[in-house]
């Protein structure tokens, strides 16, 4: 049977999956990847360490599926979007760290220019923030002056970490990105989904150093000159992790929606043929595509949501695993009524405050580490109804259901914490990791392992669903506290003095 290789690197991990031609995951394997802190704001990948392990995944998951890979039809990439690098052409070898999406080194820049927004908005569809690539492509040049005069005589490639793989996968014969990444940087026009010149010279970045852009199904290239894969085998699909997801999920149509919870939570929702323009400082950007056709989605981003789990088990030591934050939320008392504002990177959207950082109200001689599990789950889950109901005021309808997958997806308390606190059932989807399953489907469907999206949605379906057992009250009463909570953080940061 035909077989795809999907490879998603994300923001804590890079993953190897093989699917079937029914869509069944044969074998999945990840490994985690180093978190740099620099400074304060600041976060950093390792392009060579990224590219290890995916010279590692690849071959365990093969082995895993009982594969070689002569047997692959196809691959496909996903990527953590915004995280950017550059490299050197002669040598592949890159010349800076991946600056993550999470980086806020750019805040004062973005800050000092916020009177473009308007026209940056309506040019690209985001808002002008650090969250995105262009404002780190011109710190990085501007930061070391050599790189601008390499970059501007042609000596330098920049790209996503999705560029970066296929780069590196093709023996350095391909320099291309889709359109979903590429909508993610503030460097593309929305309406003709290429590279903007007025961005470009905004952001002072030379069009010659950025990759081609192509439709997200589409031959990108082939695997030449790595040791784990055989010559020849197509790469086919490329997409960003989040519209990867809804592609995965089978959100082909305007108002299919889901929400995925990895590093941080983002939530889809496709709008078709146009973009929205939003009046609550969502996000418009390109939907994965299958032709030259622009397909758009309306997006909202919340930076941190599994990272906050990850703080309960990295950085306090409450729990073993990620997984054991569900039976130890459980134990919370209702009498504790503790409330986080995860904003440990900044608030993304609707807010957009980059400045505010993480703050708890509520402690009290009795607060158990069940109750700040708790809090945290909820903070995850309250940022998303905010979300959703940003989205509810764009959209032509509002959304009767929320399609769910990643990591805290296998989270049943949560889910039903979301589903309380959104009004409005969650469904759980069937593969929780859609995001590679999305990229599979992509490369699958432009080599002919599935003929037509009619196939592919017939593949997918939801498992768990999970309805509301919060009244209005109690869930009005959630919601209150959550909105003075975030009033009250952003607030605060706003009266902080400013440095470099």
């Amino acid at each position: 049977m035909p077989n795809v290789l999907a490879i998603d690197q994300g923001t804590t991990s890079t993953r190897a999956a093989v699917f079937n031609e029914r869509g069944q995951c044969l074998a999945s394997v990840n490994r985690e990847i180093s978190q740099h802190y620099p400074r304060s704001g600041w976060v950093e990948h390792d392009p060579l360490q990224i590219w290890r392990t995916v010279t590692e995944v690849v071959p365990l998951a093969l082995a895993q599926a009982r594969l070689k890979g002569t047997e692959l039809a196809a691959i496909g990439l996903t990527n953590q979007r915004e995280t950017i690098l550059l490299w050197d052409r002669a040598t592949g070898q890159p010349v800076t760290p991946a600056i993550v999406w999470q980086d806020r080194r750019t805040a004062d820049f973005c800050r000092a220019r916020q009177t473009d927004e308007p026209w940056l908005f309506e040019r690209s569809g985001l808002v002008f923030d650090p969250y995105f690539s262009a404002s780190k492509i011109h710190w990085l040049l501007s930061a070391d002056p050599t790189l601008r005069s390499r970059a501007e005589a042609g000596k330098l490639a920049v790209g996503t970490i999705d560029s970066w793989l296929l780069w590196n996968l093709t023996g350095g014969k391909a320099h291309a990105t889709d359109v979903s990444n590429a909508s993610r940087t503030l460097l593309l026009n929305l309406r003709t989904a290429q590279w903007d010149p007025d961005l470009c010279r905004f952001f002072g970045v030379p069009e010659a150093i950025l990759p081609a852009i192509r439709p997200s199904a589409s031959r990108f290239g082939a695997t030449a000159g790595v040791s784990f894969l055989p010559d020849g085998v197509p790469i086919a699909g490329i997409a960003g992790d989040q519209q990867a997801a809804l592609f995965g999920q089978g959100g082909y149509r305007a108002g299919e929606a889901k929400c995925t919870y990895g590093t941080g939570a983002f939530f889809l929702m496709h709008t078709g043929d146009d973009p929205i323009r939003s009046k609550h400082r969502l996000l418009s950007s390109l939907a994965a595509t299958i032709d030259e056709k622009p397909q758009y989605v309306l997006e909202g981003s919340v930076f941190i949501a599994g990272a906050a789990v990850q703080w309960l088990r990295d950085g306090l030591h409450l729990i073993a695993s990620s997984a054991d934050s569900e039976a130890l939320a459980q134990q919370s008392s209702a009498d504790e009524p503790l409330v986080l504002v995860p904003g440990f990177v900044g608030l993304g959207a609707p807010h957009w405050k980059p400045d505010v950082r993480g703050v708890l109200f509520g402690l009290t001689r009795n607060t158990s580490a069940a109750d700040l599990a708790r809090a945290v789950l909820e903070g995850v889950a309250l940022q998303v109804v905010d979300l959703i109901e940003a989205a509810d005021g764009d959209a032509p309808a509002p959304l009767q259901a929320l399609r769910v997958d990643g990591g805290m997806a296998r989270n049943a308390y949560f889910l039903q914490r979301q589903a309380d606190l959104f009004g409005r059932p969650v469904e759980a989807s069937l593969e929780t990791e859609a995001t590679a399953r999305g990229a599979a489907f992509l490369a699958g469907l432009q080599v002919g392992v599935w003929p037509t999206l009619a196939t592919l949605r017939s593949l997918t379906q939801t498992s768990t669903r999970f309805t509301p057992q919060l009244d209005q009250a109690g869930r009005q009463r959630k919601l209150n506290l959550w909105r003075r909570a975030v009033r009250a953080a952003i607030a605060f940061y706003d009266q902080e003095p400013r440095t470099q």
